[in-house]
């Protein structure tokens, strides 16, 4: 199976949302969900997230996926997310990881699917990476009502 991912935010933070596109058996399905408050991180962190989520409850053991966010794709090939959970979710600099828990999502669906990660360019012609980014940005207009609850209860502030 292959899935083209992306994700959005109308501001940073503010409403976003992700698509995947997966190509599976017959003809494409599209899974997109959208969220009053997030970042565009999150939403290609979650797009990932979400894409090995479909694969273990359809029982899908392999899948490559395709997005362009360079920060999801460098953190998995490149080791990153590895040393930081080995170094308690701490970046090289001692600052603490974004998203830990996004990334600790990945780590447990990766148990059950194995994922190939793939950088593809945004906005440089690919059908369904174009696509995606397009569902992602006019469901972030449109539908923007769900809590990222990853999200908004680390900025909680009992002075907002």
């Amino acid at each position: 199976m292959e899935a083209y991912t992306d994700g959005t935010s109308l501001g940073n933070p503010g409403p976003g949302a992700f698509s995947i596109i997966l190509i599976y058996e017959r003809a494409p399905i599209v899974l997109s969900r959208a969220f009053r408050k997030t970042t565009n991180n999150r939403m290609e962190l979650m797009a990932v997230v979400e894409t090995l989520n479909f694969c273990k409850n359809n029982n899908i053991k392999y899948v490559k996926i395709y997005t362009d966010s360079q920060l999801v794709a460098k953190a998995i090939n490149e080791g990153w997310l590895e040393r930081w959970n080995r170094n308690g979710w701490k970046t090289s600099a001692k600052q603490n990881v974004m998203n830990i828990d996004l990334w600790k999502q990945f780590l447990h669906y990766r148990n059950f699917v194995q994922p190939e990660i793939l950088w593809v360019p945004g906005h440089s012609g690919n059908t369904y990476n174009e696509k995606a980014d397009k569902i992602a940005k006019q469901k972030a207009k449109e539908d923007a009502i769900e809590i990222d609850y990853g999200f908004e209860q680390e900025h909680i502030s009992f002075f907002d």
